[in-house]
């Protein structure tokens, strides 16, 4: 379940307990290893941001709560099958403090699985929802494909600047939780108005999440990310700290010779966390983090009801004080 407060997500957490319920059911498969995989994944947990800023969202005018659930439960599979994919293609070990799945089971069946968990979220909502509601749950699939490989191309690259970055945070992260809100928002049947700004909120959410979690690969222990530290700069992944510290440092060369490495020891992801933390890179980026934050709070719609606001409210100063 989240690990976000409790009172956070309080006003619907009685429908987060029903998604949890609905994800073992709808994963259950006739083939035994389909069907290990997919709760595995499910007990791996995670924070269920998106279905609950879905359901949230979705509480801001005047829902048809029955109707809430199939779309909540296909959010969180989509999220799921994203995550078991690129822990495949990151080689990864562990997520959460849990081996992975291609960790135990390899990567072919990892990979099938994801696409398993794809096919049953739109199974969830095949029936109920409305088309343009599909069409963004598909197009932002598209997106986070497309990210995925532009990261992949530009892995080891140095030359990447702040735009690059955000247009691949954007695609990878962002356009997913404001697609999340999003349809919350039609869900609850708001005025098309209120819809882009609830979205907008979502989208300078989803900024600050990734932000904050670039940023947390360089100052968590191993232990509060369930991974190991210096796991992206290790893989080739130039985030924005990094990309901060190529620019100010003065040992900016050293640093690139790093970057550019496909094979990085420990020495060199050492030494490459330390020229990053020698600089101010991880206090510019937090004020990165706390813009895009500031930027959510003024998004939302004057129209919401005064819990859901003080709920979406509260989501932002968690993302802003997490520390895993």
């Amino acid at each position: 379940m989240s690990k976000f407060p409790n009172n956070i997500f309080g006003i619907v957490q009685d429908d987060l307990v029903a998604v949890e319920k609905e994800l073992y059911s709808i994963i259950q498969s006739p083939v035994d290893l389909v069907n290990d995989i997919s709760v595995h994944l499910v007990q791996a947990g995670g924070k269920r941001l998106r279905p609950a800023l879905y359901l949230l969202c979705a509480r801001g005018a005047t829902p048809n709560q029955a109707e809430l659930l199939p779309m909540a439960v296909a959010i969180e599979l989509i999220h799921m099958a994203t995550l078991v994919h690129d822990d495949v293609i990151d080689d990864a070990a562990t997520r959460r403090g849990r081996p992975t799945a291609n960790a135990r089971w390899g990567n072919h069946s990892s990979v099938l699985t994801g696409d398993y968990l794809f096919a049953k979220a739109f199974s969830a909502v095949t029936l109920g929802a409305a088309k343009n509601m599909l069409k963004i749950l598909t197009d932002v699939i598209c997106t986070m494909c497309e990210g995925e490989i532009v990261q992949l191309k530009e892995s080891f690259n140095p030359n990447q600047d702040e735009a690059d970055y955000r247009l691949r945070v954007a695609q990878k992260t962002a356009e997913f939780i404001a697609a999340s809100c999003e349809l919350g928002a039609l869900s609850g049947q708001m005025v098309q108005s209120d819809v882009a700004q609830v979205r907008e909120y979502g989208y300078a959410i989803g900024m600050a999440f990734q932000i904050t979690d670039d940023i947390l690969d360089f100052t968590a222990s191993a232990e509060q990310l369930g991974k190991p530290v210096g796991n992206d700069l290790r893989q080739g992944i130039v985030t924005l700290p990094v990309i901060y510290a190529l620019k100010n440092s003065p040992y900016r060369d050293e640093l690139r010779s790093i970057v550019i490495k496909q094979a990085m020891s420990d020495n060199d992801v050492k030494r490459g966390l330390e020229i990053v933390h020698a600089t101010d890179a991880v206090e510019y980026s937090y004020a990165q983090v706390h813009k895009y934050l500031q930027h959510a709070r003024n998004s939302l719609p004057a129209t919401l009801n005064s819990p859901v606001r003080e709920s979406l409210l509260a989501v932002a100063d968690f993302v802003g004080l997490r520390k895993f």
